[in-house]
């Protein structure tokens, strides 16, 4: 795809307002607006992340409070590969640029964490486990293994995904701009092409064997939501003009979604699944409940966004939020096992279920802290897929 071909993507993020004039993507001088509503989202989704792997990590098995809380908390794969589609299409429409160029800055932001933090994992296992440390081969096959499957650790196959979403931009892009009158026909054909997916998976598991168990690790499981953070992205404009026009329904919408999706959690189990396996995120609900959340975090966002006062302390809290969240999620789960390992003191002081609470927190807290430091060190991009703050810093300083 060539650069012109990009410029006539999105309707009206990539066409400059009238002067004067601002709209939800545009300044009143015609210039890209930040979106600090998808900052909100991203951190309000990064943050449930976190609350899904401590609680599968913490909770009793027999738990059904918190195994509903589970089954609401597992859009967040769901939401990530809206938004994922969603950012990607837009700021390549205001900023178009040949494959040769964004497939290695991008590889380059993704790719490398991809590859550090898998070995990160992999070579951590290795290192405790007595039967595999020393055995050199071992250590190469797993993390090859690890790397091709997205199974290095079980938040990892959301890089390898996203990967496959940078590859697909132009097939995307195309699919966005020929079908332009036709995007609620692509929408409700894409919606129940997913439905019919996830129902698969849930409910027909034979139907997926031939997966042998990577369902998670393919785009096409998630086409919907990356098809509709595409389109939405081509309608930036009134799609966020909605979200800030439509609150009220947006709220009783949400309310209604956990109405629904508790709904389900509860009579799946009624009829024999196990809490854990009532609240599985690829199940159909979770497609509609997903889609409701992505609309609901955007309209908290674009609430936020209208207020938010630049330089006030609440501003800069969430832009160093927004700007650690990538390094947070990349090492949240390798806290989360350091605090839990073997005979875990954590675990014998705190009973369950408080044990889940005290654990987010100080995973919040030791995941910030390891991304900062992080973040002053050469090491800043394999580790948090963010440039060195100390280079920036310095880059800054020069005449």
């Amino acid at each position: 795809m060539t650069p012109t071909d990009a410029s006539a993507l999105t309707d009206t993020a990539a066409r400059p307002a009238p002067t004067g004039v601002q709209t939800p993507t545009r300044t009143a001088e015609g210039k890209p607006r930040h979106l600090y509503e998808v900052d909100v989202l991203r951190i309000l989704t990064f943050a449930c992340v976190l609350g899904v792997h401590t609680t599968s990590h913490t909770m009793a098995s027999d738990d059904v409070g918190l195994a509903g809380l589970l089954a609401l908390l597992h859009f967040t794969r769901l939401v990530f590969f809206t938004l994922t589609a969603f950012v990607l299409v837009y700021s390549y429409a205001i900023r178009p640029k040949p494959m040769s160029v964004f497939w290695p800055k991008r590889f380059l932001l993704v790719g490398v964490p991809y590859l550090a933090w898998s070995f990160v994992y992999v070579a951590s296992a290795w290192l405790l486990d007595a039967g595999q440390r020393g055995d050199v081969p071992a250590l190469v096959t797993t993390f090859a293994t690890g790397v091709v499957t997205g199974t290095a650790k079980y938040h990892l196959y959301f890089l390898l995904v996203t990967m496959q979403v940078y590859l697909l931009l132009p097939a995307i892009t195309w699919l966005v701009r020929t079908t332009r009158r036709h995007h609620v026909v692509v929408l409700v054909v894409a919606l129940v092409v997913q439905l019919v997916v996830f129902a698969g998976y849930k409910y027909f598991p034979a139907s997926d064997a031939w997966l042998n168990g990577y369902q998670k690790q393919f785009f096409f499981s998630y086409v919907f939501f990356i098809v509709s953070g595409a389109i939405a992205a081509d309608h930036a404009d009134r799609f966020l003009g909605f979200v800030r026009t439509h609150r009220r329904m947006i709220g009783w919408t949400f309310l209604g979604g956990v109405l629904l999706t508790v709904g389900v959690f509860v009579l799946q189990m009624a009829l024999g699944d196990s809490p854990y396996a009532a609240g599985t995120p690829l199940q159909p609900v979770e497609a509609v409940w997903s889609t409701i959340v992505f609309v609901g975090f955007l309209a908290v966002g674009a609430a936020w966004a209208d207020r938010r006062v630049a330089g006030s302390r609440l501003a800069k809290v969430v832009d160093y939020a927004s700007d650690r969240s990538f390094g947070i999620f990349l090492s949240h789960p390798l806290v989360i096992w350091l605090l839990l390992y073997g005979a875990s003191p954590l675990e014998a002081l705190v009973p369950k279920p408080w044990l889940t609470l005290v654990t987010y927190l100080l995973v919040v807290v030791l995941s910030v802290a390891i991304t900062e430091a992080f973040r002053w060190t050469p090491l800043s991009v394999p580790l948090t897929g963010r440039p060195s703050l100390s280079s920036r810093k310095a880059r800054a300083a020069r005449p």
